[in-house]
């Protein structure tokens, strides 16, 4: 990385550095409705049998033993690690479920158990998860699917990355915020550098492909002199990869956050500072800036895939396996499968009571239309590749990609005249000054903003 890969102009930042999705998804998930129900899904699912293609499986694990002020995640917090007994044999019948209308044997390349905290699982619990997962769908025994879990470093019992290892498992990540012990305390997430250390030499240990460490920027009591001692201590650990995540305080969304003092944020120019010294820290370490806060080493898949033009992006965030259909399984988790989004219960007990019916939980999802499959495919390949090729989506989607994108032009080139992007008839490239802003780019071809009243993030 240097500054032919991403340069931080602070002007820039400043005059563009207002609200917008995070595209983990396109449309966004407040598109999603309730018209999408059980039988939709169903019918997505037999569908997508005639491609072929290989599965995607996520499991969301919602339960944490301790609540972390920041967190916007769907959880529930509870010391009862007895809970994850029902809940792994709900996600054994969901599974079933699934099974009536897909086709099993389609070959499984990534799999990911997140949270909450999927760790919170008991060794006996969570073999009893993989175990069916091994007996219900088709996995790879060679190594080469991307099989993942987010691990809390102080919630893992003995022997449980063995047993994950030995079953396939070789990425996991963890959330690591920062290690400030005051920022902890203040966030309420206190784990130290020496437990972080030892689990991950533990990984390494056991021949874990990938690890991956989370970073908050814009946390209570942090300082840029704090956050550059966190960063030196994570970069000594040598993560394959790293997410540095802006910290965005909607406390009248997420009602953990109620129990973060405003008045102890570091201010607007403080992040900025701390987010260009990090950006510095990194580089000098030989991190590549992959994009939307992710970096990786070069020798990565990650950094691979992008340089090859096969990197995707979806709701678990950057990935080298494009061309698969994503089962979700679990209570709030998203399948995306065919042209289609679909979003389970996200109350536990209604997950729990729909699952015991012997019904698909679905709450709510999207059948997208061939507008949004366009313009997917735009938004991932510019969040992906920084470039965008006419050609290409014209002759997949067979349109005149400047007639169709008209009402896009316009903002495309103020973009231009400001230097985050070069602009002709053969596509659009993000200049290095517009890289940490590309959200600001794949708002230019979202049909949906402005719809509604969705409260979203600063882009920085």
């Amino acid at each position: 990385m240097g500054t032919e890969t991403v340069l931080f102009d602070i002007d820039l930042i400043q005059r563009y550095d207002r609200p917008g999705p995070r595209y983990t998804s396109y449309p966004t998930a407040p598109q999603f409705a309730a018209e999408f129900d059980e039988s939709a899904l169903r019918a997505e699912l037999r569908a997508s049998n005639a491609s072929g293609k290989p599965l995607s499986l996520y499991f969301h694990i919602p339960f944490c033993e301790h609540l972390c002020f920041y967190c916007a995640c769907t959880k529930v917090v509870t010391r009862h690690r007895e809970w994850g007994q029902p809940y792994v044999e709900r996600l054994l019948r969901e599974m079933a479920l699934i099974r009536r209308d897909i086709d099993a044997q389609r070959p499984v390349t990534q799999l990911h158990f997140g949270g909450g905290t999927p760790t919170f699982l008991l060794r006996a619990d969570l073999e009893r998860l993989v175990n069916g997962i091994q007996a219900q769908f088709r996995l790879l025994d060679d190594d080469t699917g991307e099989y993942g879990i987010e691990v809390d470093p102080r919630a893992i019992e003995p022997g449980v990355l063995a047993l994950l290892r030995n079953r396939g498992w070789n990425r996991l990540s963890m959330g690591v915020q920062d290690l400030d012990p005051a920022v902890q305390k203040a966030v309420h997430r206190e784990q130290s550098l020496d437990l972080l250390a030892e689990l991950i030499q533990e990984a390494r240990s056991l021949g874990y492909r990938s690890i991956s460490l989370d970073l908050i920027y814009g946390l209570p009591l942090q300082s840029p002199q704090s956050f550059a001692e966190t960063l030196a201590q994570i970069i000594s650990l040598r993560p394959d990869r790293l997410s540095l995540f802006n910290y965005a305080h909607l406390p009248e969304r997420f009602p953990p956050q109620r129990r973060i003092r405003a008045e102890e944020l570091p201010s607007p120019a403080q992040k900025l500072e701390i987010l260009q010294q990090s950006i510095g820290a990194l580089e000098a370490a030989g991190y590549v800036y992959i994009g939307m806060d992710h970096f990786a080493l070069p020798e990565d898949e990650l950094t691979r895939a992008q340089l090859q033009g096969h990197l995707y992006r979806n709701f678990q965030g950057y990935s080298t396996h494009s061309n698969a259909d994503l089962l979700a399984f679990g209570m709030s988790a998203i399948a995306m499968v065919g042209p289609s989004y679909s979003q389970n219960r996200k109350d536990l007990e209604a997950w729990g009571a729909a699952v015991d019916a012997g019904r698909l939980p679905v709450e709510r999802g999207l059948r997208l239309t061939a507008d949004d499959l366009l313009r997917r495919e735009v938004i991932t390949r510019l969040i992906c590749d920084f470039r965008l090729d006419v050609a290409v989506v014209e002759a997949r989607h067979g349109i005149d990609f400047w007639r169709y994108f008209a009402e896009s032009r316009g903002t495309l080139e103020a973009l231009a005249r400001d230097g985050l992007i070069t602009l002709n008839e053969g596509g659009v490239t993000v200049l290095p000054a517009g890289r940490l802003l590309v959200r600001h780019v794949c708002m230019a071809f979202d049909a949906y903003l402005g719809r509604s009243q969705t409260q979203f993030s600063r882009v920085i």
